[in-house]
């Protein structure tokens, strides 16, 4: 019997004050069991980052059609494709001939991962924002996790604030651009 994936939820009290976003949002965020903790923590904050009407996540790792999070406009058509982790070129290819933004967000070495992309195609690379935090923090901020969360996330300045049950982390949200 496979195993089936693990709810968490999140009450999240988000102020991104680079973009004049503020919000509260309740999140039930389903966590595959290939998925890791950092992955679904790394995809939490780019929902949270990226956040405007018309974002979801996406059906998950079997739907290998779609990224991570996406935002649609009320037409239907994907409007942002927002990757998390490690995807591959022929990913942010398809996803940047298809929507007008991408961005990823990667809990690992993004100057390797940018290194893997060499000599590949990607439509409008120049356009990609990659962002990635300090070492450690997206670990400290999986420590904390429990079923049920309670977080704050705060961007000001590019610098990311993160209170997970009562645990404080900070870092800053690092822009790389491919090539």
């Amino acid at each position: 019997m496979a195993i089936g994936a693990t709810i968490h939820t999140f009450d999240i009290q988000l102020a991104d004050v680079d973009r004049g976003v503020y919000e509260q949002l309740a999140l039930r965020v389903a966590r595959h069991p290939s998925e890791t903790d950092r992955f679904m923590v790394t995809r939490l904050l780019a929902y949270c980052l990226e956040y405007e009407e018309g974002i979801a996540f996406s059906a998950g790792v079997s739907t290998t059609d779609e990224p991570a999070v996406l935002v649609r406009d009320l037409t239907g058509a994907v409007t942002a494709w927002i990757e998390v982790g490690a995807p591959d070129a022929d990913r942010l290819h398809y996803g940047s001939k298809l929507a007008g933004r991408v961005a990823v967000y990667t809990h690992r070495d993004a100057e390797k991962l940018i290194a893997s992309w060499s000599g590949k195609t990607i439509h409008g690379a120049d356009e990609i924002a990659i962002r990635s935090f300090d070492a450690g923090f997206i670990d400290g901020v999986v420590a904390t996790l429990e079923r049920r969360n309670t977080m704050t996330v705060s961007l000001t300045e590019g610098q990311l604030y993160v209170d997970s049950n009562g645990a404080s982390f900070s870092s800053a949200l690092h822009e790389h651009r491919i090539g």
